[in-house]
C-alpha cells in the first residue's frame, strides 16, 4: 500500500469514527510504526484537514458539507458569472467535469470558493494553450458544490436557474455519476 493510499484510508477511519481513533491502533491496522502514523497525520493536516490529538487518539473536527451536482450550460464569457454566482452564495465549486457518450466521465479538480480564486482560476485558462473542458461537450458539463447546507445548495440552484445556465439531464446520463454500473451501455 502507498503512502497516499494508507493516508487516504486513515482519512476514512477518522471520518468514520465518532470516538478518537489512536495512532497505535493505526499503526497496527496498516502494518507501519506510530512514527510513520505521526508523519501521515501531519501531511493530512498540511492538505488542510482539522485533525486534533487528544491523549485517546485523533478527531477529525471537520463539518460534513452538502454537496449536490449541477449540470450547467453556458458561453465561455459567461464562466466568471456562473462561478461568481456559487461563490457569492456560499458554495465551493469543487470540480469540473463533463459526461462524453465515447469517453465517459472526464473530471478536473478546482476548489473555487472565492472570487480571488475564480481571477487565479481564470488567468491561468487564460494564458495556456488549453480550453475550458466544457468545450468538449459543446458548453454542457458539470460541477460538484458544496455549501454549509442543502438551503444553500438550493439556492443556488435557484440563482442558476434564473441565470439560465442549468441544463437538463439527458436519458443516457447516470443520475450517479460515480458508480461505474450505470456508466456501462
Amino acid at each position: 500500500m502507498s503512502g497516499e493510499e494508507r493516508r487516504r484510508e486513515i482519512l476514512e477511519a477518522l471520518l468514520g469514527s465518532e470516538r478518537p481513533v489512536s495512532g497505535s491502533n493505526l499503526a497496527r491496522r496498516f502494518n507501519v510504526s506510530r512514527q510513520v502514523i505521526v508523519q501521515d497525520i501531519a501531511l493530512i493536516r498540511a492538505e488542510g484537514r482539522e485533525i486534533y490529538s487528544t491523549n485517546r487518539g485523533y478527531i477529525l473536527t471537520e463539518k460534513k458539507r452538502a454537496s449536490r451536482v449541477f449540470k450547467v450550460f453556458h458561453t465561455d464569457e459567461e464562466v466568471e458569472n456562473e462561478l461568481s454566482l456559487i461563490v457569492d452564495m456560499g458554495g465551493c465549486v469543487e470540480d469540473v467535469f463533463v459526461y462524453h457518450k465515447v469517453y465517459g466521465i472526464i473530471r478536473g479538480e478546482l476548489n473555487i470558493q472565492s472570487r480571488y480564486d475564480i481571477k487565479r482560476y481564470l488567468e491561468s485558462i487564460g494564458a495556456g494553450k488549453s480550453k475550458l473542458l466544457k468545450n468538449t461537450t459543446s458548453g454542457y458539463h458539470y460541477h460538484t458544490v458544496t455549501a454549509e447546507s442543502e438551503k444553500i445548495l438550493d439556492m443556488i440552484q435557484t440563482k442558476l436557474e434564473e441565470a439560465g445556465f442549468l441544463a437538463m439531464l439527458q436519458d443516457y446520463e447516470p443520475v450517479d455519476f460515480w458508480k461505474k454500473a450505470e456508466l456501462q451501455p
